[in-house]
Order: structure tokens, then sequence, then C-alpha cells
């Protein structure tokens, strides 16, 4: 008889209890598994011991604030980060999503709109193949969400990893700036270029530090970006 898997535990990161039980309530209406600190101190050290499927962070937390808590998860995993924020000047949103956030959810907000947000990230980041050789010599592993290029590991953000795998699936393609937005981000907010810039940025500096030359993603003036192998 084939057991029921086992239902995904979402990590909330929130010090106002009233707004915590809401969203614990609601997800775990859902079907989801949850599980609350209030500390920034708190969350590292519960990750590690755990495996949440999804963290809900809240960027205004004592001891240590949502973007220094992010900054030290993405040093040793990959799980996906929704931040909750009442910031929503733009440079707050770019700063987290360099970081690594998967989304960002701003207050107030609806609960049933977390849910949401919640199920589109773990949907979108679901895999959908084994690991593959793609083309120049990189390895893409969907089911452990990391990436290799000539035998040495790649250390990137989820949303790097998408991106990457956006380019080695089409290589070639000029993508412009809002193609790669939708390939990052399903829920089709408003994004600056300067935000996809800046993601391409980063991938680069990832690559060039195994292969410093050629540039295999290359800007196309007035269009946007492409890989060549």
């Amino acid at each position: 008889m084939l057991q029921a898997s086992p239902s995904p535990a979402i990590l909330i990161v929130e010090d106002e209890p009233k707004l915590a039980r809401l969203l614990d309530d609601y997800l775990t209406q859902a079907g989801y598994v949850v599980h609350c600190v209030a500390h920034g101190f708190e969350v590292v050290p519960w990750v590690q011991q755990h495996a949440p499927a999804l963290i809900l962070l809240d960027l205004m937390l004592p001891g240590k604030d949502g973007m220094a808590v992010c900054r030290e998860l993405r040093a040793f995993s990959a799980v996906p980060i929704i931040m909750v924020t009442a910031r929503v000047e733009e440079i707050d949103r770019l700063l987290g999503l360099e970081l690594g956030a998967d989304d960002y959810i701003c207050k107030p907000f609806s609960p049933r709109e977390v849910v949401a947000r919640v199920k589109a990230v773990l949907r979108r980041l679901q895999p959908q193949s084994p690991s593959a050789a793609s083309p120049g010599g990189f390895v893409l592993d969907a089911q452990r969400y990391c990436a290799s290029l000539d035998g040495c590991p790649l250390e990137l953000t989820p949303v790097e990893f998408r991106l990457l795998s956006t380019f080695l699936t089409h290589p070639g393609w000029v993508f412009s700036r809002s193609q790669l937005v939708e390939t990052l981000y399903a829920d089709f907010r408003v994004v600056s270029d300067r935000t996809v810039d800046s993601h391409i940025k980063n991938l680069r500096k990832k690559i060039r530090t195994i292969r410093p030359e050629p540039d295999v993603i290359r800007s196309v003036y007035g269009l946007g970006y492409k890989y060549e192998g």
C-alpha cells in the first residue's frame, strides 16, 4: 500500500503574533505543515536542522533583519524564500531579489494572496527532470536545483538557476528583458530592467570564476541577451 507523500513544510518568520497565527491558519487549511519563529537569530539553526519546502521571511525582525537572514541562508541552502515587507521602495525589492529571494509580498496583504504566492513559487520550482548535460559543459540538476560547469560547482541562487536554464534550453535565442521576467517570475510583476541586468551580471561573474573567457551570455544591443557556448 502506497503511503501518502508528506505535506510540504512552511517556515513562517514573523514577529507579529497575530499575523503569524493568521498565516499559520490559512496555510494549514491549504494542506501545509507550518512552523513559526519570531526572532532573526532562530532562522538559520532551524533550517539547518529541518528541511522546509519554503520560507516566508519578514524583513523587519528582532535580532537580525530579513536581509541578513536571507544572505546567510543562501550561503548553504536554495530553499525558496518569499520576503514579506512593509517597504515598497524599488531598492529594497531589488536588494531582496539579488540576495536570492524568490518572491516578495508587500504589507498589507490578504492571507489568501500569501497562500496563492506560496503555491505559485512551489509549483514554479517543482523539478521537471533529473540532471542532464547542457550545451557548453554545463550540467543542471533540476531535482537538487544546482548546476556545474566543466565539472566545477556553480553556486547559483534559484533565480540565477532558472535564468541559466532558460538560456541553455534555447542556445542562440535572443531574450528581451520582459521575456526573461516572465520566465523568472510567474506573477508577471513589474520589475525594472536594472533587476534583470543585475541577475545577468551576477550569473556572468559566477561563470567567469570557472571559465574566464569567452563570455557565454552576451548582450544584444537594443534587444536583450543570448547564450553562445
